[in-house]
């Protein structure tokens, strides 16, 4: 793969920021609540601008390897701290800075140990910058671990609805991922004979026999597939999106999820692609499972935080089967419906912290006439119901269209099923519409207030990124063109 070196390392100064962030809330008093807020508005900003310039600054005509960054960390061991930008993970860390940033407004009412949730969230965050771009094994497995060990606190401590059980059922299923991922990474190491943790040396043809990919494979897909929420694996996520408090279910679906489905694609899929073509039928039977039971356990719930957690199940699994069509439309569909769900599922739960601040319940029969009450708060409430359901001229369409084409050249009965999984999903979100924004208003919800210009800016930079790659889409899919066209053409 080509490379174009950085002139200037963009992405570590990614990091920086956010260390840099997460010291000057610690060096700062805990009772100076709104300059930690201010100082997490300030720092988080500068990363979503960072993440904005690098997306457009990408010479997509050159396409490869861009903004590279790769130093000699520990020569004994070939540790190589190598980070790069690419088609695929520049919409993640695109994805990463907008959610940061708007997470970080989402909470501005929060009163409560201010400043030790904002240092957890800048280290999680942190950790998840690192994973999108670094390029060597070992860096990726460390900032996968330093991206989900805040989560335990965050959930146990500021969360809600037995907040710490799910917590910790969270956690122990992402480190039984990780005890997963860990063995095979050292096993492909070990087995290269190569001495080194960089990805695209690890990369090069023969490395691996095609027996060493498919035992390697299957442990990166079930390792990173319990944190994409892969069916049968996905029992955690529900649970902890239900717990975590606002900006932590916006990053937790909208962004964490994504490391998931990106380390599929990242590690097992570049470094086996011999396991990836024996395991894609599987990967796509459980794909469509997913999607189905995710689609009809949701219609069956009453909380709306459960409700977009099953629907997060259901549309990480279009994810998967993108992903297991080995096709260049699948991954192209895939990586942008990993994007387009990640900012809808943040508007999402970031109107429901909202509605749920306001009116102190999240169950649906306890809401209604929102739309009459809080009709702005509503209106973003709505926005994110249709983009789930993949309504035309929203983002989510684009990424469900391309998978599905991709689909039934490969698996027509399974796009069948995944088809009517959708129709399901919409089903049972027109009812939450229907049921929390409609019909006559509960009497002692009438003198809540509506959202105000301020306290929906985050709504509203979520909104507009929703209906501008609704509009736009080649501006997302000309960019993941570049890495997957280039990735086909490199494999044996």
């Amino acid at each position: 793969m080509d490379m174009q070196y950085a002139n200037f390392p963009y992405l570590s100064t990614l990091l920086i920021v956010c260390i840099a962030g997460l010291f000057t809330i610690l060096f700062l008093p805990g009772r100076e609540q709104n300059k930690i807020k201010w100082v997490g508005v300030v720092f988080s900003g500068i990363t979503m601008v960072i993440s904005i310039f690098l997306f457009i600054a990408y010479d997509k005509n050159i396409g490869g390897l861009q903004f590279v960054e790769r130093v000699l960390w520990v020569p004994s061991l070939g540790i190589y701290y190598f980070n790069g930008a690419d088609g695929f993970n520049l919409p993640m860390l695109l994805l990463t800075g907008i959610v940061f940033f708007t997470g970080v407004l989402s909470m501005w009412e929060l009163d409560t140990r201010v400043k030790e949730f904002f240092a957890l969230y800048f280290l999680m965050v942190t950790g998840v910058f690192g994973l999108f771009m670094s390029l060597d094994l070992f860096f990726i497995f460390v900032w996968y671990d330093v991206s989900l060990f805040p989560m335990y606190l965050l959930i146990a401590v500021w969360g809600s609805t037995r907040k710490e059980y799910g917590a910790m059922k969270l956690t122990l299923y992402l480190l039984a991922g990780s005890a997963l991922i860990l063995p095979a990474i050292l096993y492909i190491v070990n087995v290269s004979g190569l001495k080194t943790f960089d990805l695209l040396a690890l990369m090069a043809p023969g490395t691996l026999t095609p027996l060493q990919q498919k035992f390697a494979f299957i442990f990166i897909y079930i390792g990173f597939g319990i944190l994409a929420g892969v069916w049968p694996f996905h029992t955690w996520s529900p649970v902890g999106h239900v717990a975590a408090p606002t900006s932590v279910s916006m990053v937790h679906a909208g962004v964490l999820m994504k490391i998931g489905a990106f380390g599929v694609l990242r590690v097992g899929i570049f470094l086996c692609p011999e396991g990836w073509r024996y395991f894609a039928p599987l990967m796509a039977v459980l794909a469509t499972v997913g999607i189905v039971y995710g689609a009809f356990v949701g219609l069956t719930q009453k909380d709306l935080k459960y409700v977009i957690g099953y629907s997060s199940v259901s549309h990480m699994g279009i994810v998967g089967l993108g992903l297991s069509t080995l096709t260049v439309e699948g991954l192209n569909g895939a990586v942008y419906q990993m994007f387009a769900h990640g900012i809808m599922t943040a508007l999402f739960f970031s109107s429901v912290g909202y509605i749920y601040d306001k009116t102190h319940t999240k169950m649906i029969p306890e809401l209604g006439g929102l739309s009459r009450i809080i009709p702005v708060a509503a209106f973003y409430f709505i926005l994110a119901a249709l983009t789930s359901i993949g309504v035309p001229g929203l983002a989510s369409f684009w990424g469900e269209l391309v998978v599905f084409i991709a689909c039934f050249k490969v698996y027509p009965v399974l796009g069948v099923l995944s088809i009517c999984g959708l129709v399901v999903t919409a089903l049972f979100m027109l009812r939450v519409v229907q049921k929390t924004c409609y019909g006559p208003p509960k009497e002692h919800h009438t003198h809540i207030r509506d959202i105000s210009f301020a306290i929906g800016v985050p709504r509203m930079i979520l909104s507009v990124v929703i209906i501008f790659f609704g509009l736009f889409p080649s501006f997302m899919f000309d960019m993941i063109e570049t890495a997957s066209s280039s990735f086909f053409k490199g494999l044996p």
